[in-house]
């Protein structure tokens, strides 16, 4: 599976932006997806995960009421909606799939995208 990641930009604090994450292949709607995020001078941290039908989703506690991840199986594309955006919130935003949850949240997971910068100014 390849993933593509867009939609990153610079936003203002307070902004939105969506994040996509198309994926190749047609083997999409078996694996979980998730999104990670790397800021400048920190580790690569988890952020959201999805299960495969978009019924099960998980949250970073500070991203929780701020972040929505959902999928489109029909698209083969995972998305990341990000209100309220905090300058904390900049960072370099991966995609990623996998076929277990808790390898998707630790990090281990078998397919990332090639990451999009988010950037939120004050």
């Amino acid at each position: 599976v390849q993933l593509q990641a867009s939609g990153g930009g610079l936003v203002q604090a307070g902004g939105s932006l969506r994040l996509s994450c198309a994926a190749s292949g047609r083997t999409f709607s078996m694996y979980v997806m998730g999104w990670f995020r790397q800021a400048p001078g920190k580790e690569r941290e988890f952020v959201a995960a999805i299960s495969q039908s978009g019924s099960s989703t998980y949250y970073t506690d500070s991203v929780k009421g701020r972040f929505t991840i959902s999928r489109d199986n029909a698209k083969n594309t995972v998305y990341l909606q990000m209100n309220s955006l905090k300058p904390e919130d900049t960072a370099v935003y991966y995609c990623t799939g996998g076929t277990l949850i808790a390898r998707i949240r630790s990090g281990e997971s078998a397919y990332w995208g090639q990451g999009t910068l988010v950037t939120v100014s004050s």
